[in-house]
């Protein structure tokens, strides 16, 4: 039993306790949201060689992780967009980022509140 003096003391190291617990779910949770991510854009993007759907990585930088494209970048937007053709007219746009953007918030969302919960 802990008597009133110890009471703060007690309160504060479950805190801490619960604080990092609470970190370390969503760190999980970040990285699985991301790696989940990159899995569903290899699968989602369009294929003329299949160099731009191998492209893409999940890198941690500081605390947050960045989902991008390693090999061609510079498609990224015109694949998802659209973009006008040389000889005039354009190329509709595949949307597959925006979309698997979409998803990977909802996922890291719905883990975090579960982290949250206990």
């Amino acid at each position: 039993m802990v008597k009133i003096n110890g009471l703060a003391a007690e309160i504060s190291k479950a805190l801490q306790t619960y604080t990092a617990e609470v970190t370390e779910g969503l760190e999980q949770a970040k990285e699985k949201a991301a790696k989940n991510a990159v899995k569903k854009l290899k699968k989602r993007s369009p294929r003329k060689t299949g160099e731009y759907a191998k492209g893409w990585r999940a890198t941690k930088i500081g605390s947050a992780w960045v989902i991008h494209n390693a090999t061609n970048y510079q498609l990224t937007h015109l694949l998802e967009h659209g973009h006008a053709k040389r000889g005039g007219g354009r190329v509709a746009g595949i949307p597959h980022i925006g979309p698997t953007e979409k998803e990977a918030i909802q996922e890291y969302l719905e883990e975090a509140e579960r982290v949250i919960r206990g």
